[in-house]
């Protein structure tokens, strides 16, 4: 039976695939999954349906509210779903690219700078601090509150790399090696007890289990592109695009 203090498990999951250029698409942020996507995503619900889960959480976005679904309805008795805004995407401003390709390529290499001073995603877009700042915040209410032992959280690349780079201690310098595949399931134990206060609980240590991994791929044969490659259906083939202004 779950109690306040002790081991909490977070299933931190990315949404699966969807199309950002569907021309019916009047918002990007607004992508539904594809039918792909929803493949990518039921086969996380079979990989964990014998799995509890006591609370459920999603960023809110479209993508990973119906991800969350799909994984839940493999419950007998699904968690009620909640919402937390700090868990969207990292916030760019709107870019114009004369492609596709263009637009992949100034995607293509976001993550690697982000722990420079002022560093922020994209051109005149989110502080990668200030990001950390409302993700791990936003973690660590959600671990620290409620009585729970397993977690459903479904949210996004960028979300997810931080999340992982505060689990591992190694912050924003980290997270550009944390590749996150559409759909993909991280494990994270968090051991938490009475905070000192007697107010709430406290973070004691935090434990990777399992990153990136793909139950519709388990060993990733056919994911040999990262998965922005992926969606933008192009292939760099590992050197830096270039970018013609």
């Amino acid at each position: 039976m779950a109690t306040g203090s002790g081991r909490r498990r977070i299933y931190l999951m990315r949404h699966g695939h969807v199309d950002y250029f569907d021309p019916s698409l009047t918002d990007p942020r607004n992508a539904p999954l594809t039918d792909e996507g929803r493949e990518q995503a039921g086969a996380a619900r079979d990989a964990l349906a014998g799995i509890k889960f006591d609370v459920a959480l999603c960023s809110g976005l479209l993508r990973t509210r119906q991800t969350a679904e799909i994984v839940l309805a493999g419950q007998q008795a699904p968690a009620t779903l909640n919402t937390d805004p700090r868990l969207v995407e990292l916030h760019s401003q709107w870019i114009e690219a004369k492609s596709r390709e263009e637009l992949a390529a100034r995607l293509a290499y976001s993550f690697e700078a982000a722990h420079m001073p002022g560093a922020s995603f994209l051109p005149e877009g989110e502080a990668f601090a200030d990001a950390e700042t409302r993700i791990v915040a936003g973690l660590s209410d959600f671990v620290s509150t409620g009585v729970w032992r397993n977690a459903l959280l479904v949210a996004h690349e960028g979300v997810n790399r931080i999340a992982i780079g505060w689990a591992c201690g190694g912050g924003l310098r980290t997270i550009s090696a944390f590749e996150q595949d559409l759909a993909c399931v991280n494990v994270i134990d968090v051991d938490v007890t009475p905070a000192a206060s007697g107010d709430g609980l406290a973070i004691e240590r935090v434990l990777i289990k399992a990153i990136n991994v793909t139950p519709y791929d388990f060993v990733k044969h056919g994911l040999s592109r990262t998965s922005l490659e992926h969606l933008f259906d192009i292939d760099f083939g590992g050197a830096p695009p270039r970018i013609t202004n």
